[in-house]
């Protein structure tokens, strides 16, 4: 059975650069598993077999006839079963001890390289714990049988103390060894998991922080163009409507005043996103002025009034918002209420936050917040910890309110990684 891996996958694997695994032996096993296995297991059986010679085919008794027939075919299944000892190594293990326990009954002390390969293999693939877990119950359970055996007389003492002395050393060797690797092994695999995770959370991050700038830019652009062309708009058709040559002058200067503010907003913003060393950061360095948006739509002739109560400290976040706020707030009543006879933008300084309110009475409609302006203002007031709603008011008219907190500091948004050169 073949498994595929995925672009990511292979991406991550190519940016973790992992090293080669040192000494030729190790690299051929982890390239061909299958074929180093083989070897294992026919070097296991060519040196396994001969300690089954010792047993005396010629000797009388169906016992000895039994054990002599059964030994070589005991040594040949559990050398089989090292060809599952990656997947499955506890029945290899078994089967070497069981090999053991049947070369209790040879005529002269054997053992076999078994013992040795599957208690490595039960280190290496299933747990330091399980390997000496595994020695000691095969130990127990070789000198369990191999005393009464002693006792009786059916086996010589010296048998039963190599078989144990074998089980010992053997044991003992390809456990350590298996715990030193199976050890290295499962630490290294936690390293690179846990690397692979760092790479994904990069992804994620830059990801994230893509989307927010885009957000940002899209706000920025929003507020910027939409204001600055609802007042070219209003300056240029009261310029067409008036017969007056001077006040069709005086529009048409104060449209190309805005035009030209606004294209100067655009080239500072612009001027950011195209300096590689300059941050983009969430909010401008200047805040715009309530009190200019305010003139702006009055130039163009709409009933727009600003009341300021109180003062306060804000931060760069805070005061960029409250313009923002103020600038859209108007805009709408603009574009959305041109009959209104009052756009009233009121802002009050509190000793914990700053409200920022804007009502007009020319709209009409339900609450909603489908528009990128108002998603905007809400993604403003969210950014520093505050509240936006829009929402009709009593006596037919139309509100926006924001309450934000005065020395809020934005949460801080990670930038994005840099293009690889």
């Amino acid at each position: 059975m073949t498994s595929t891996r995925s672009r990511s996958s292979v991406r991550e694997d190519e940016e973790l650069r992992l090293p080669r695994p040192p000494g030729v032996l190790r690299r051929f096993g982890a390239r061909h598993p299958v074929l180093a296995d083989v070897l294992i297991t026919l070097f296991c059986l060519a040196l396994s077999l001969l300690p089954a010679s010792p047993f005396d085919r010629t000797a009388d008794g169906p016992s000895a006839v039994v054990f002599a027939a059964i030994a070589p075919i005991a040594i040949i299944a559990a050398c089989v079963t090292l060809m599952w000892r990656r997947i499955a190594p506890l029945v290899p293990f078994v089967a070497s001890v069981g090999v053991e326990a049947i070369l209790l009954f040879a005529d002269q002390p054997a053992g076999t390289p078994l013992l040795f390969v599957t208690c490595y293999s039960l280190a290496v693939y299933r747990s330091s714990r399980a390997a000496w877990t595994g020695l000691g119950v095969a130990l127990a359970a070789i000198v369990a049988l191999a005393t009464p055996l002693v006792l009786t007389g059916v086996i010589a003492l010296q048998i039963g103390l190599n078989t144990a002395l074998t089980v010992v050393v053997l044991g003992l060797i390809g456990t350590l060894i298996g715990v030193n690797v199976g050890g290295r092994k499962r630490y290294i695999a936690a390293v690179i998991d846990r690397s692979r995770q760092l790479l994904v959370e990069r992804d994620q991050q830059a990801q994230l922080a893509a989307a927010s700038e885009r957000a940002r830019i899209a706000r920025e652009m929003h507020d910027i163009v939409s204001h600055s062309l609802t007042v070219i708009v209003a300056l240029s058709e009261g310029a067409a409507a008036t017969s007056d040559r001077e006040q069709a002058a005086a529009a048409s200067t104060a449209a190309a005043t805005t035009a030209r503010d606004a294209l100067t907003e655009m080239r500072a913003m612009l001027g950011v996103l195209r300096d590689a060393e300059a941050t983009a950061p969430l909010a401008p360095a200047a805040p715009v002025d309530p009190r200019e948006t305010v003139a702006t739509a009055q130039r163009a002739g709409f009933p727009v009034t600003l009341t300021e109560s109180g003062t306060s400290a804000l931060s760069p976040a805070v005061a960029h918002a409250v313009g923002r706020i103020v600038q859209e707030g108007v805009t709408n009543a603009m574009r959305h209420a041109p009959s209104a006879t009052s756009i009233a933008a009121r802002i009050v300084h509190t000793p914990g936050s700053v409200i920022v309110e804007i009502l007009n009475d020319g709209a009409t409609g339900a609450a909603g917040t489908s528009g990128f302006g108002l998603r905007g203002l809400a993604e403003r007031a969210a950014h520093v910890h505050g509240t936006f709603v829009s929402e009709p008011a009593a006596g037919g008219r139309w509100r926006l309110r924001a309450e934000l907190p005065v020395d809020h500091t934005p949460d801080p948004v990670a930038p994005a990684p840099e293009e690889p050169s």
